[in-house]
């Protein structure tokens, strides 16, 4: 046998072959389960692996695309020597932008501009940034965006999530994340399984066995290796994706809150001031309504975090009500990250309270570098480029299951065929019942965390059975051959 041949390619030998359905050998009983469920998960699933590893491929240009779309407005044409006052290049963005509640600023570093950020009830969760030179205090432009997202960044990321369908459309990534590490894991197994069945296994580790014939063994070949080599990756955007997915990241952020490992908040109380209601975590969305304050206050408050030691990019945050202290946060994504964040004292610039990325949980570290590397930013364009490769990589995997199921389709005239059969039936039977005992369990916690795991496991599973059913039923009887006389 191929190192790459699955069990029943070769055609049964018809003087050994028992009538009736043949149970898979208990030893082999749990490959055979999961081969069945690699195949029709495969075959089900792709359809949405295809869409997101497209809408995700598009998503990794995005800097460029922001660059050669906005870069008029996101950089300056030279950079001078000391950035205007922040009160001076507010007021440049409040002439131009005489509407809305002014809620974040974030100062121009290096050849970036200054992007004055400006709520409105009409625009719902987006806001108008007014993009400022920080050395002329000159306005080179506005933009809506959406959590600091350019129109052009906006739109894809919308598409790779949820297909501009909204919340339905949100079912679609879920599913595609939710079984990628099934996918992958899975494929993994049955490609070392077949590995160690071959006397080539050490040669065929990473690379293709092109000694196969052509056709579906040697399709099977670049589909499991290529697997193989995109395994890791695969599962970190799984993990990465499930996170902040409709129902499996809400069971994420219950666990992160029941093991205490969500982001820590930053308090924004002043002494002899009421506890302000907001929170302190630093706002994007410009829900909240920014105390009308003179533009000098940006910066003294930005002084005093300077003076705490946050160098790079910051963004400036007005509190929700009067009597309590500004947010000032890092927002460096590249690494090594800058998310320190101090609370300020709005009258005297003083730092009232601080919180560190280095204090942070593990999981809530882990979680936000994650996050950043899933959207092409923690490594800039190496990022971004591993990130290409990898949708890449799974587009030829995803065409290559077709590929094979193609290829598996009987061509003979007395039982042609459109497409390949599905791997046999009947391998839960075989299984050992201490399999079961601790299996069904982890299965059902599983799908209880990924619901979009969980039911389409459990609708596979009813109908797989119903039709097992239907089949038994309509097998036609063997005869029983007469005892012979005498006997």
């Amino acid at each position: 046998m191929s190192v790459t041949e699955l069990p029943g390619d070769r055609a049964p030998d018809s003087s050994t072959t028992p009538a009736g359905p043949v149970r898979p050998a208990r030893r082999s009983a749990a490959v055979a389960l999961l081969t069945r469920l690699h195949f029709y998960a495969g075959v089900l699933v792709a359809p949405f692996l295809l869409v997101a590893a497209l809408t995700g491929l598009a998503y990794t240009l995005t800097p460029q695309l922001d660059d050669a779309l906005y870069g008029d407005k996101l950089t300056v044409s030279t950079v001078g020597g000391q950035p205007r006052p922040l009160a001076e290049q507010i007021a440049a963005a409040r002439a131009a932008h005489p509407d809305g509640t002014l809620t974040e600023v974030q100062p121009g570093d290096g050849d970036r501009t200054t992007r004055v950020v400006f709520a409105r009830d009409d625009l719902g969760d987006r806001q108008h940034t007014v993009y400022v030179d920080p050395y002329t205090a000159r306005v080179s432009g506005r933009l809506t965006t959406w959590f600091g997202s350019t129109p052009a960044t906006t739109w894809l990321d919308d598409l790779h999530r949820n297909l501009h369908l909204g919340a339905v459309g949100r079912h679609y990534s879920e599913i595609a994340a939710s079984w990628l590490w099934v996918l992958a894991l899975g494929g993994v197994v049955l490609w070392w399984r077949r590995r160690a069945a071959g006397r080539s296994r050490a040669r065929h580790l990473l690379v293709p066995d092109l000694s196969a014939a052509r056709g579906v063994r040697r399709t099977r070949g670049w589909h499991a290796t290529t697997g193989v080599w995109l395994a890791v990756g695969l599962l970190f955007l799984s993990a990465t994706g499930l996170t902040w997915s409709r129902y499996a990241g809400a069971n994420f952020g219950a666990g992160l809150d029941a093991l205490r490992a969500r982001t820590p908040e930053i308090s924004t109380a002043l002494a002899g001031a009421p506890p302000a209601t907001g929170g302190g975590e630093h706002q994007h969305g410009g829900a909240a309504t920014a105390t009308a304050t003179d533009p000098a206050t940006y910066d003294r408050v930005l002084g005093g975090a300077r003076a705490a030691g946050l160098s790079g990019p910051v963004a400036i945050t007005p509190p929700g009500e009067a009597g309590a202290a500004w947010t000032v946060a890092q927002t460096d994504d590249r690494w090594p990250v800058g998310y320190d964040r101090v609370a300020v004292d709005p009258a005297t610039g003083t730092v009232t309270a601080r919180s560190d990325f280095a204090d942070w949980p593990v999981l809530a570290k882990l979680s936000k570098l994650g996050i950043q590397a899933h959207m092409g930013r923690l490594f800039g364009p190496v990022n971004q480029i591993l990130l290409a490769a990898l949708a890449l990589g799974l587009l030829c995997v995803v065409v290559w299951g077709y590929r094979m199921w193609w290829q598996r389709r009987p061509t003979r005239a007395d039982r042609r065929a459109p497409l390949g059969a599905p791997p046999a039936r009947g391998a839960v039977r075989g299984l050992r019942w201490w399999t079961l005992l601790v299996g069904v369990p982890v299965v059902v916690a599983l799908g209880w965390a990924l619901p979009w795991f969980g039911g389409p496991l459990l609708g596979f599973l009813i109908i797989d059975a119903v039709v097992g059913l239907r089949q038994r039923r309509r097998r036609p009887a063997v005869p029983v051959s007469p005892a012979p006389a005498g006997s």
